[in-house]
């Protein structure tokens, strides 16, 4: 491991990933979103152009949904997040690699969000909001007991270490 890697590598001790849910959550987006490429192959299909377009259309349809399911999982494993005493980190990205460190005394909202396929499978979001938006992050894919006591663990030590201020 070179020294750019290094800065990515979590605490281990504390280090928490997320919920493999988050895949499939985001596996499920993938898929609805693909019944618009099926559309455009249905518009192929009935156009007057060569066959070959249709067949090109499929292989090219097929190779960026397989890839795009692998990317999914690689994406979720490579997120994760680690509580500390006077700050919270964040790693995620696989290609571009990430890492956000939030202070406590820097948080001004906690948010606690889930959109319907999130529900249905049980998972949830948090979102950290500071007064400066680079240093926001979101940790999506925890159950909702862990997103619930997550956020107040966050909400009371963002109040406790703010209240000098």
């Amino acid at each position: 491991m070179d020294s750019v890697d290094a800065v990515f590598v979590p605490p281990a001790a504390a280090w928490m990933p997320v919920s493999r849910k988050l895949a499939t959550a985001r596996r499920i987006t993938l898929s609805l979103g693909y019944i618009l490429v099926a559309v455009g192959g249905g518009v192929i299909a009935w156009s007057p152009l060569p066959r070959w377009w249709l067949v090109g259309y499929l292989i090219a349809a097929v190779v960026v949904y397989v890839w795009a399911w692998w990317v999914i999982g690689r994406r979720v494993a490579a997120y994760g997040y680690a509580e500390r005493a006077d700050d919270l980190i964040v790693v995620s990205g696989i290609l571009v690699r990430r890492l956000v460190i939030v202070p406590y005394g820097r948080m001004q909202m906690v948010d606690l969000r889930a959109g319907p396929i999130d529900r249905w499978l049980g998972i949830a979001t948090v979102q950290l909001h500071t007064a400066a938006a680079t240093t926001d992050a979101a940790i999506p894919g925890l159950t909702p007991l862990e997103a619930a006591a997550l956020r107040d663990r966050l909400a009371a030590r963002g109040e406790a270490r703010s209240a000098g201020l």
